[in-house]
């Protein structure tokens, strides 16, 4: 009897391990298929010589910074909002996919309200660092930023955090552009909100941590 429990102990341990194992090879797999800092060559209006690589998709429509974070991205833009849930800007399967703009906006940012998505990814690769904004500190000290208009850079405007809230992936108002009034429901949810600013609004969302409906949201304004 004692056999049959140490050996049933055994086959538990190892199974336990073997998950543990699993999910450590996982998060590996995920972190190192993550756009690496290299994407950066592709920045429009960067001065070295674009290296041979495949370039980016057709589908960029933009690049956006924020400034004293990981955020330094392309912009994709597809015809629904799941291309780019797991495609990567070179239109390679990715777990951790791209940043992209909904596609009901316009893809040159003339909208009164732009929404961009984006995985949240550890150590703050891709919106992973939309969490932090939730500081105010944080959110005043790293307000700076630029979106880069075009995939030959056609326009450039400088971006300002101004808010940021957890929402739900059901409010209209956040996560249907065109639909509500967004410059209200900023005032009376934000986390953060420094002041009302004049200006189409940029927001930049994620899910928050682990939880499937949360959202981390940071709103910014598009200067002229």
């Amino acid at each position: 009897m004692n056999i049959l429990y140490e050996r049933f102990i055994l086959i538990v341990l190892v199974l336990v391990l073997l998950v543990v194992m699993w999910c450590m090879y996982d998060n590996y797999y995920v972190y190192s298929h993550t756009l690496s800092n290299d994407i950066i060559k592709y920045k429009p209006g960067q001065s070295e010589t674009a290296p041979e690589d495949p370039p980016i998709s057709d589908d960029m429509v933009a690049w956006i910074t924020i400034d004293g974070t990981n955020i330094d991205y392309p912009v994709m833009q597809g015809d629904n909002n799941v291309k780019y849930l797991n495609t990567d800007p070179f239109g390679k399967y990715s777990l951790s996919g791209s940043i992209f703009l909904d596609s009901r906006n316009s893809s040159d940012f003339t909208d009164d309200y732009s929404l961009l998505y984006g995985h949240h990814m550890e150590y703050g690769r891709m919106f992973g660092a939309l969490d932090d904004f939730l500081d105010k500190s944080y959110l005043k000290s790293h307000c700076t930023g630029k979106l880069i208009v075009g995939k030959d850079a056609e326009k450039t405007y400088e971006l300002e955090v101004f808010a940021s809230m957890r929402a739900n992936a059901g409010d209209e108002e956040v996560f249907d552009p065109g639909k509500g009034d967004i410059r209200k429901f900023i005032k009376q949810h934000s986390q953060v909100y420094t002041s009302e600013r004049e200006g189409r609004i940029l927001a930049l969302s994620t899910c928050a941590l682990n939880d499937s409906v949360s959202r981390t949201i940071v709103f910014c304004i598009i200067k002229e």
